[in-house]
């Protein structure tokens, strides 16, 4: 697989504090140029971004919900993506309630989970994040495990805000427990096409990553998301 290939993978990724909209703008040309899957971008962005990629369906406009700690309520998370539907985004990424997890509050983190793809539904595809560097293997076992139950379209290894990012034994993790039908994204620490192809042979589905255009010209990218 080369960069080519892998471009139709990467969700070009810019979720800093300090971004600004020229930034924004900037970023979804790029994604039209390198024909990536989407640009992920923070909710307060999401118009600007729909603005510039409006007439390229292909290019589909990401966003990210209770980002990062995952620790608003259901209520609140679900308002986020209805907002940012309206506002023009057709992918979300939702954080999990980490904390609920790791209480073992198994139907809690389904109902948060639920909430989010039922406002999705018919119109946003949802990528669960259970940053799994906060987790042990059995807690994400039971995140993935918690997603396809609530009827979720991906699930994602990180934040890219938190202690690490996506590792391929993850990844292999969330594959073998969500199987073949359920997306599985890598995000945090892809820095380069050979990252991209270690995680795409454990079994990714998309990449999360703010190095897309290093990865599509074949460098290596200084970023840490």
């Amino acid at each position: 697989m080369n960069q080519t290939a892998i471009s139709p993978l990467v969700d070009h990724t810019l979720l800093k504090a300090d971004a600004r909209k020229e930034d924004i703008i900037k970023l979804a040309e790029e994604a039209k140029t390198y024909g990536f899957a989407s640009v992920c971008v923070n909710p307060a962005f999401v118009a600007a971004a729909y603005e510039v990629l409006k007439d390229t369906p292909e290019v589909k406009v990401c966003t990210v919900i209770g980002f990062p700690l995952g620790a608003t309520t259901s209520a609140v998370k679900a308002f986020e993506t209805t907002d940012a539907i309206n506002n023009g985004a057709t992918e979300v990424d939702m954080v999990i309630n980490i904390s609920a997890l790791k209480d073992g509050n198994d139907e809690y983190v389904r109902e948060d989970i639920a909430a989010v793809v039922n406002a999705a539904k018919g119109k946003a595809l949802t990528k669960v994040i259970i940053e799994t560097c906060l987790l042990t293997d059995e807690e994400k076992v039971r995140a993935c495990e918690l997603a396809v139950q609530a009827g979720a379209d991906f699930v994602k290894t990180s934040t890219g805000f938190s202690t690490g990012g996506a590792t391929k034994e993850d990844i292999a993790l969330m594959r073998k427990t969500v199987g073949p039908d359920v997306g599985v994204k890598a995000s945090g620490g892809v820095r380069s096409s050979e990252d991209a192809l270690t995680m795409i042979q454990a079994g990714a589905t998309r990449i999360g990553t703010s190095g897309g255009v290093a990865i599509a010209k074949g460098e290596r990218s200084d970023s840490s998301y």
